[in-house]
């Protein structure tokens, strides 16, 4: 599963056990990536 970094904004693509970094500026907020599938919702 895919991460997001919530302060450089780099995608993270796997964590290590116990350990919630990003390798990249260590910030440890992460969020997980969205999907890019749009949603559909009936109207009315």
């Amino acid at each position: 599963m895919a991460y997001v970094c919530l302060h450089c904004k780099k995608e993270v693509k796997q964590l290590e056990r116990n350990f919630v970094r990003c390798p990249y500026c260590g910030y440890r907020v992460l969020a997980k990536k969205r999907s890019s599938l749009a949603k559909e919702v009936p109207s009315s």
